[in-house]
């Protein structure tokens, strides 16, 4: 079966003087045009190939790649306007259609959207702003310290959203951000906790005791350079702390507290001090 909205392989039936005719089976045959590929092709050869509906919606294949498929997330450019919805540049040479009603605020051409590409009712592609009801429920398989892979998808009352891993939706809260994020940012990132109502949520840093001995060694690292004192310790702004270690101030105390236990360093008002710099 056909699979519109991503790459198929199929097979080239004949040529024409518009292009290759492929083998789609029930949905007879399907131009692949000149225009469309840039590699030279016979007759037999299987080729891999992305399908949409052309402008006279006839199924039309292209061997050129779109920024993202149909079942996936994507941060786009709005290229146009018009009164039935938006048109978004996806990489192909037919722009990906936004329906009105899938818009969710004011846009005009040159803003960026984060989208969910579907098929419609009538079985062509489109795209929705509207992102959040298609994300994957089944968050139970993410794990607290696992690290994940996201893309900044939007602001919520208690910080941003996010996409993880391409599937799931998480919340990053503004009180455990420490740097400046821009939506449509992709960045790795921590699961924190999946909550009973399956909603996620995230972390840029590991927390808890996770990373805890690479981070103790920066801190050594930095003390080492700055003569064995380094003029910050557990009374230190938060952002101060992030922009030397890029790292929450929770967990930069955690990671003191370890190096002090082991004695390897006093902490006093005027800073951080090694005991012996011979221990690093």
């Amino acid at each position: 079966m056909l699979q519109v909205g991503n790459f198929n392989t199929l097979k080239i039936l004949n040529e024409a003087s518009a292009g290759y005719f492929l083998d789609g089976g029930s949905d007879g045959e399907i131009l692949l045009p000149f225009s469309l590929t840039t590699a030279k092709h016979k007759i037999g050869d299987e080729v891999a190939v992305f399908l949409y509906h052309d402008s006279e919606d006839r199924l039309i294949a292209t061997t050129e790649s779109p920024t993202a498929k149909v079942g996936e997330f994507a941060h786009l450019k709005v290229v146009g306007l018009e009164s039935v919805g938006a048109f978004l540049n996806w990489g192909l040479s037919k722009d990906l259609f936004l329906p009105y009603r899938e818009i969710t605020r004011n846009l005009k051409t040159g803003d960026y959207v984060v989208v969910y590409i579907y098929l419609d009712k009538t079985g062509r592609i489109a795209s929705t702003m509207r992102f959040d009801k298609h994300a994957d429920k089944a968050t139970d398989i993410l794990k607290p310290g696992e690290k994940v892979d996201l893309m900044v998808a939007g602001f919520s009352d208690l910080g941003y959203k996010a996409i993880i891993n391409g599937k799931y939706l998480g919340v990053l809260y503004d009180n455990e951000i420490f740097e400046h994020l821009e939506i449509g940012q992709k960045l790795p990132g921590y699961i924190k906790k999946v909550r009973e109502d399956k909603k996620v949520d995230l972390l840029l840093q590991p927390f808890g005791n996770f990373g805890t001995n690479d981070l103790s060694q920066s801190i050594l690292d930095e003390i080492a350079k700055n003569d064995g004192h380094l003029k910050i310790n557990d009374k230190t702004p938060a952002e101060e702390i992030y922009d030397l270690f890029g790292v929450s101030k929770k967990k930069y105390k955690m990671a003191l507290g370890a190096l002090y236990k082991k004695r390897l360093i006093t902490i006093n008002d005027d800073g951080i001090r090694l005991v012996d710099k011979d221990k690093i």
